[in-house]
């Protein structure tokens, strides 16, 4: 494995296939054929390159929902999830005639009984060995991991959904199947909510199933509670972050660059188009990403320092340079391209960011944290949000921007009135596009005011005056104060109560740091302390993720892994709420309407 990926969840999930999937089939030492559905072919990829898999003795990766040739001789290893649709698929590869020779199974999590008959009662002849390897979440970082299941949102938050009940008992299936890859035991934890119970009825599933599968685990000795807690989290918490615009590295591209599955498109000088991949394997990104943009672009004199010199050319590096001319000075150095193509990446998009930047963002950026912060940066209080709004409402910006500030100003308030949510909506000129910012409140989101508004109060901050921000990145995620007062052992169980039972380490005062002994910063030092899962259902932000590592860092007894259904973005979060205002059988005529 490449050293971008060699610890933390993606480690561990390739060490745990290899156990599993592949050490079974090693005893036959012939060359295999691995086929995948959609689900798993993100997972390896996101874990294993090809070569690890050639090392393997696996030769030829296939998909089981295409046509493929028979190949007889070879023996098959399907790694799927257990669903009607993968189990018709298997069935399909044997019967009339088999397509190999004998089959491997291997199931992501718990195959139902009806599915497992099915199967055996069609194909039990070809079938060597049928397993389910408890793998069923994608290892995006080495502490951020995905349900991969972005469909969720409407199942839970939508008024027409039909299938609420089973999107949640899929996605406590998949953090189960998290917590067995960690050998972890956790104490749950969900936000008391009086309005909205989806929290709570994860949790239940959740502790549920982890009882039962620790019972029903091959382990003679029946597992306890271990060193660490799972809180969950419901996206109505903090609908602050993922509105704002982030300056940070990795959550700023995303927001501001059309990156798709992780691919960074970019133009080199000559107007030729070249494509990045954006992940762990790429070093100068796992060390940029968390930086805020001021820092990154300070950094860009240091890359050219550093290549210059290894051709001995210092006098230039010390030169005033524009970001503009650092390609032009990469192109001179033939013999080092390859080396340094991932700093010509960064050196690119780190660009394409400041461009945005400053044609853009810059101006958007003090209204959003003044509203976001409720206060300015001096530390005095916004007393009327309004005029604060007005500026950005007046300004040419694109219609998406206008609405990220109408709803910060409307969080602000804690909700707004009828007469003043209709003038904003004018305003933007969203009259036939309302959902954007009303179906918030299918998320528990007050956007208009009521008399009953006590009921909702916003979560305590911590105080961060004393440390040092940048005056256009002065809010903290409410997900930072959150994991640090579950570190300090400080988060009050009255409002966050445990499903079952405290695991012990977390039982007295300053639990973590006092009872677990100071750990090394590495990763696997970090493992063997303590560990606090979060999951957000509804969407994660990357300024959360960022928070996981901060909060890790600062504390290195303490691992924090972050997890949710699938990664937002602004945009494709307000798309989301507009889509929960649709109608299931309306989809079509509403996009015939549109000019």
């Amino acid at each position: 494995m490449a050293s971008g990926a060699d610890h933390g969840l993606k480690k561990l999930v390739w060490q745990k296939i290899k156990d599993s999937l592949i050490a079974d089939c090693r005893k036959s030492e012939v060359w295999k054929i691995l086929i995948l559905d959609h689900f798993t072919t993100r997972l390896l990829s996101s874990c294993c390159k090809m070569s690890d898999l050639m090392s393997e003795d696996i030769t030829i990766v296939e998909d089981l929902h295409k046509n493929r040739e028979p190949v007889p001789e070879m023996k098959a290893i399907y790694f799927m999830r257990p669903t009607a649709e993968c189990i018709d698929a298997f069935i399909n590869d044997f019967k009339p005639k088999a397509k190999y020779k004998a089959a491997y199974v291997f199931f992501t999590d718990y195959c139902p009984d009806d599915l497992f008959d099915k199967m055996k009662k069609n194909c039990a002849k070809h079938i060597k060995v049928c397993k389910e390897i408890n793998i069923s979440f994608l290892p995006l970082e080495a502490q951020v991991f995905s349900c991969d299941n972005a469909e969720a949102f409407k199942s839970i938050y939508s008024p027409n959904s039909k299938d609420r009940d089973q999107t949640l008992e899929m996605i406590a299936d998949q953090i189960v199947t998290l917590c067995a890859t960690l050998d972890e035991y956790p104490g749950v934890r969900f936000k008391k909510d009086p309005n909205l119970n989806y929290g709570k009825k994860l949790a239940e599933l959740v502790d549920n199933k982890l009882a039962r599968h620790y019972e029903l685990d091959d382990n003679p000795n029946k597992k306890g509670k271990t060193q660490a807690q799972l809180l969950i989290v419901d996206r109505a918490l903090d609908p602050v972050s993922p509105i704002l615009h982030e300056l940070t590295y990795q959550a700023m591209a995303y927001d501001l660059i059309q990156i798709k599955d992780n691919t960074y498109e970019y133009k080199l000088k000559d107007g030729s188009k070249k494509e990045a991949l954006l992940n762990e394997e790429d070093e100068l990104w796992v060390k940029l990403r968390h930086m805020h943009i001021a820092e990154v672009t300070g950094q860009i004199p240091k890359l050219v320092k550093e290549i210059s010199a290894s051709r001995g050319e210092r006098k230039q590096a010390d030169e005033k340079i524009s970001i503009g001319g650092l390609s032009q000075l990469m192109k001179k150095m033939p013999g080092f391209r390859k080396q340094m193509a991932q700093k010509t990446v960064h050196l690119s998009l780190a660009e394409d960011l400041m461009n945005h930047y400053q044609k853009n963002v810059e101006k958007l950026c003090k209204a959003e944290q003044d509203l976001a912060v409720g206060a300015d940066a001096e530390g005095q209080k916004v007393k009327d949000p309004m005029r604060t709004l007005l500026p950005v409402l007046l300004h040419p910006h694109d219609t998406t921007d206008k609405i990220r500030a109408v709803l910060l100003y409307i969080f602000s308030l804690n909700g707004t009135t009828a007469e003043n949510l209709n003038k904003l909506i004018q305003h933007v000129k969203i009259e036939d596009e309302r959902g954007y910012i009303l179906n918030w409140e299918h998320l528990g989101v007050p956007i208009l005011s009521t008399p009953s508004m006590f009921s909702f109060r916003k979560q305590s901050r911590r105080d961060r005056s004393d440390e040092e921000t940048y005056k256009v990145s002065r809010w903290t995620p409410v997900i930072k104060d959150l994991m640090e007062d579950v570190v300090e052992n400080k988060l009050e169980v009255k409002d966050w109560p445990y499903q079952s039972e405290c695991p012990s380490v977390w039982n007295g005062s300053r639990a973590v740091s006092a009872r677990q002994k100071h750990k090394g910063s590495s990763p696997d030092d970090l493992r063997s302390g303590s560990r606090l899962i979060v999951f957000v259902l509804g969407g994660v932000t990357y300024s959360e993720m960022r928070c996981a590592y901060e909060v890790t860092h600062a504390n290195k007894s303490c691992e924090v892994i972050i997890g949710s259904t699938h990664i937002l973005t602004p945009r494709s979060l307000l798309e989301d709420i507009y889509n929960l205002g649709k109608q299931p059988m309306e989809s079509f005529s509403i996009e015939e309407d549109k000019p």
